[in-house]
């Protein structure tokens, strides 16, 4: 959570000022997604309360509501990267591995889980 940039202002930061010197205009735009040095990030109050020197003109870009949350790709992703760490290793034919039935290999380490073998019907 980043913090507004005006001195002794404690809020929240909700958007980043950033001056296009070139064309003379200032554009107040969503929080962008990293600090950067000469952007300035600013709460509600000091964004609404903002005013450009004379001669030039202030820009300010509403976010699309629709945007704000995770798009169908953003989920696509998440569920295409569970399901990788999920797939079983492929392992040389002969092991006793079928990835196709989902069997996993008797022991070994995936990521940071570890695989156990089976338990015996003796060990129950």
């Amino acid at each position: 959570m980043r913090r507004c940039s005006r001195s002794a202002c404690n809020r929240t930061a909700v958007m980043t000022l950033t001056y296009v010197y070139a064309d003379s205009t200032a554009v107040l735009g969503p929080l962008a997604t990293y600090a950067e040095p000469h952007c300035y990030d600013l709460c509600e109050v000091h964004g609404g309360r903002l005013t450009a020197p004379r001669g030039w003109e202030i820009v300010r870009l509403s976010p699309d509501p629709a945007m704000l949350g995770p798009s169908s790709d953003d989920l696509e992703a998440l569920a295409d990267a569970v399901r990788e760490a999920g797939r079983p290793d492929v392992l040389a034919p002969g092991t006793g591995h079928d990835p196709v039935r989902g069997a996993a290999p008797e022991h070994g380490r995936r990521g940071h889980l570890w695989v156990l073998p089976p338990l015996e019907d003796s060990e129950v």
